[in-house]
């Protein structure tokens, strides 16, 4: 949690690349950024680059704090790519005073410098994370703000509600004007509407960040694998003539119209003798059990999307993949059905976490109807201000930043 010491770390991925940024934050960030160039830099510097032998040939660019991704004094030293030139650059730092840089330490002196909140920190990973542009769109979104002005509006007023019941709690009732607690607990159902509609996001939200499962499913040789090939664009599942081929299931991530789409071929379900297709089959179903969508070949599945496989054979409506036909609207349709599973609080376009969702469903339990009793009412409303100011990070455990950062790479 102590932030006055000064962290380095690499900032880019590792590997073969044309540039590397070395990444240096703290109060002595100068003084480093000194000792590797042999120049002493001055608020002049802050916002430039120059050129300098750092080790490597490279550039150098200074920020002043607060005005840096951090809130502190920070340096990046942009060298050449690869492993061995930004590992030499970080080493230099390290002997000159900085130490290494923990899992996301970075963004962590962010936010405990306020330059970022919870929600718009959890933005970033989850931006780094993103699999298509939509998860992209949204994580972008939560980075500028779209869920943070929300949640403080929600915030701001639990707080002015624990503050009225508190104050009914000081004075005798009989003395508080005609109506007051009945419109306090107007006030308090109209908050858990809004918490309602926030809560709304939160199905779409984990569809783009942990990817939408969807099943194809159907009897053997249906044609489930040259499916998924066709969607895939590319000869991913074995296919065959010979019935049963698929035993086991196979996953590709795929982008359906921006949704990121964990895609699996499935086992034929059938009434299997083989003790290793009977596996298969079960894994088949508990799959489909799981699916956000199934898409069903030529077989009846409750609420699942039937398609007319193998199209080219018989001249009907329906997906071919030999000849590509309906292909394309295939993937429009699962696009379509995977947005009709959610539906968002306002047009701000982003969607909530599992954190914050956790929290919300929180604060929103504490907010159940009281019957009018104002030690009940004031009692939820406090631990639903606290549950909102967690979100934001108001109030915060190192547990909690510990488990929230951990996510992120060193040098982020």
């Amino acid at each position: 949690m102590k932030s006055d010491d000064t962290i380095a770390a690499i900032a880019t991925a590792p590997g073969r690349g044309a540039v590397s940024v070395v990444r240096v934050s703290g109060p002595d960030a100068w003084r480093v950024a000194g000792a590797l160039t042999g120049r002493t830099l001055h608020d002049a510097d802050a916002g430039r680059f120059f050129r300098a032998d750092f080790g490597d040939d490279g550039l150098v660019l200074v920020f002043k704090g607060p005005r840096s991704y951090t809130g502190e004094d920070v340096v990046e030293f942009q060298g050449h790519g690869g492993s061995v030139a930004p590992r030499r650059t970080l080493e230099k730092c390290l002997a000159s005073g900085a130490r290494l840089a923990r899992r996301g330490e970075f963004t962590l002196r962010a936010f405990l410098n306020g330059k970022l909140d919870l929600s718009a920190a959890e933005a970033v990973i989850d931006l780094v994370d993103a699999k298509t542009d939509r998860a992209a769109d949204d994580a972008f979104a939560r980075l500028g703000g779209a869920l943070s002005r929300p949640f403080e509006d929600l915030y701001a007023e639990a707080l002015a509600l624990s503050s009225a019941y508190e104050h009914l709690l000081d004075v005798d009732e009989s003395e508080a004007p005609e109506g007051y607690l009945e419109g306090l607990s107007a006030r308090a159902a109209a908050l858990r509407g809004k918490i309602d509609a926030r809560l709304a996001t939160a199905h779409e939200g984990k569809l783009l960040r942990e990817g939408a499962l969807v099943v194809l499913a159907g009897a053997p040789n249906a044609g489930k694998s040259s499916l998924m090939n066709a969607l895939l664009g590319e000869r991913r599942a074995i296919v065959s003539e010979t019935a049963g081929t698929t035993r086991d299931f196979l996953e590709e991530w795929a982008d359906f119209g921006g949704w990121p789409v964990r895609l699996v071929d499935t086992a034929g379900l059938r009434a299997a003798e083989d003790a290793v297709e009977r596996e298969g089959v079960e894994r088949a179903k508990d799959l489909m059990a799981r699916a956000d969508l199934v898409v069903a070949l030529d077989c009846d599945v409750p609420g699942a999307l039937r398609i007319h496989a193998k199209c080219d054979l018989d001249g009907l409506p329906g997906v071919s993949s030999k000849t590509g036909a309906g292909v394309a609207e295939l993937k429009a349709e699962i696009a379509r059905r995977l947005a009709g599973a959610s539906s968002r609080a306002d047009e701000s376009g982003a969607d909530v976490t599992s954190r914050q969702r956790e929290l919300l469903q929180t604060a929103r339990e504490a907010l159940e109807t009281r019957g009018g009793d104002a030690v009940l009412a004031a009692n939820g409303m406090r631990r639903a201000a606290e549950a909102l100011g967690s979100i934001l990070g108001k109030t915060y455990s190192e547990d909690l930043l510990d488990a929230l950062f951990s996510r992120f790479c060193v040098g982020k």
